[in-house]
């Protein structure tokens, strides 16, 4: 429960908290954000770090500081880069080891259909998942376990990532720091968690609704 409280406070005043970081570390904030955003985007395990609202805030933060927004964006891009990179090369090289011929799941089988997948889909998924939540940690992995060309797969992901980059921060620079947001920060970063899960919530319910 303690481990929950602290993730619900990190989320909830995510603006109080890297605010006071910003103050406290200067010039290394961007080291500081490089590393979230790296981390939950190369790490499987690490999904549960703030992604979407950490680049509002961030946005609507540098802003009200006076500061020049290119700085902040071109070290998420690149932190988002690194990380699908890592998480790609962990797929192609150490997930084949979760494949056993004798497993349901995990099987040459499923191997193939997942290339297949990506084979056709995989520029899209990519373009997607890095607006999803828990689906953007997962994807560059399964990408590198369906053997997805690295060269397709990486311009995707710079792709994905300039799009993810320039709309949340400068959403959060342009609209942070208006009286009704500001007043209510809590409120709106919390909407665009759940606004970030929504296209997973609803492709689960058509699902559902598919098999009844």
């Amino acid at each position: 429960m303690d481990l929950l409280g602290a993730l619900w406070d990190l989320l909830v005043h995510l603006d109080r908290h890297l605010g006071d970081l910003m103050r406290e570390y200067g010039v290394w904030i961007y080291g500081i954000i490089f590393g979230i955003v790296f981390c939950e985007t190369g790490l499987v395990v690490a999904p549960f770090l703030p992604g979407d609202s950490l680049l509002f805030v961030a946005g609507a933060l540098w802003a009200a500081s006076g500061r020049d927004p290119l700085p902040l964006m071109a070290t998420i891009v690149a932190a988002a880069f690194c990380g699908d990179n890592l998480n790609y090369f962990i797929g192609r090289f150490a997930g084949m080891r979760l494949f056993k011929p004798d497993s349901r799941l995990l099987n040459r089988a499923a191997l193939e259909r997942t290339h297949r997948f990506y084979e056709r889909h995989g520029g899209k998924t990519v373009i997607m998942a890095r607006f999803v939540p828990l689906v953007r940690s997962f994807a560059p992995f399964v990408a590198g376990l369906g053997r997805m060309a690295y060269p397709r797969y990486i311009a995707f992901s710079i792709a994905a990532s300039l799009l993810w980059v320039g709309l949340l921060v400068d959403a959060g620079f342009f609209f942070g720091n208006v009286p009704l947001v500001k007043n209510n920060f809590s409120l709106v970063v919390v909407a665009i968690v759940a606004i970030s899960f929504a296209p997973m919530a609803i492709e689960f319910l058509r699902a559902r609704l598919r098999r009844t």
